[in-house]
């Protein structure tokens, strides 16, 4: 397939945009992303289960990754959850389950399960303090360091710490490398084109 024809588009022209056209440009443009489950319990003992395309590695020794959480203008249980109890759980969406995992996305009241409302089912694993998704093939269990407000559009920034990794043993391949694709693990392209991934070819690292 030829691409042909590339139109330039200034950033003063998509700002006129209306507000979801402006959101599904911008959101694509940075290609495909991860896409996962957030789970979290409140204080009061309601689960939560959110999907993002957010989550990002940070570094392996100490074992880090971000995520970041919209503005809190509007309620965001899984924000709060986060504050109070700092431990949650992210969980690649793979192909059965991306439907369902969409559907956490609505703005259901707190004190009803995202993972009841959606068809999934919560698993807690080895007494870790949030929920998994029994669905999801790879888990990690997370715990906040630090949360970094983002002043130029009022986002936040979740600094966490890797506890523990739940993964296919056919998956892990000998030098530690993570075959996601036999799980099934999909990315994402804006806020609702998902994509199944192929691996192409592991290179070798790359000297001058």
């Amino acid at each position: 397939m030829s691409i042909n024809n590339l139109k330039h588009i200034s950033n003063s022209e998509f700002n006129i945009f209306d507000d979801r056209k402006r959101a599904h440009f911008v959101n694509s443009l940075s290609g495909v992303k991860s896409v996962n489950l957030v789970g979290t319990v409140s204080s009061e003992g309601n689960e939560n289960l959110s999907v993002i395309s957010s989550a990002f590695h940070l570094g392996a020794t100490p074992a880090l990754m971000g995520i970041i959480i919209r503005p809190d203008m509007s309620p965001r249980h899984t924000l709060n959850n986060i504050r109070e109890n700092k431990y949650f759980t992210i969980n690649h969406v793979n192909q059965e389950i991306y439907k369902r995992s969409h559907q956490t996305s609505a703005r259901y009241p707190e004190d009803v399960s995202e993972f009841e409302a959606c068809g999934l089912t919560s698993q807690y694993l080895q007494n870790f303090k949030a929920p998994f998704v029994k669905e999801s093939k790879i888990k990690l269990s997370m715990e906040l360091v630090r949360e970094v407000s983002i002043s130029e559009n009022g986002t936040h920034l979740l600094i966490s710490k890797i506890c523990g990794a739940w993964v296919p043993e056919n998956c892990l391949e000998e030098d530690g490398h993570l075959n996601i694709t036999k799980a099934g693990t999909l990315g994402v392209v804006g806020l609702d084109s998902y994509q199944s991934i192929q691996s192409l070819k592991r290179l070798p690292y790359a000297k001058p």
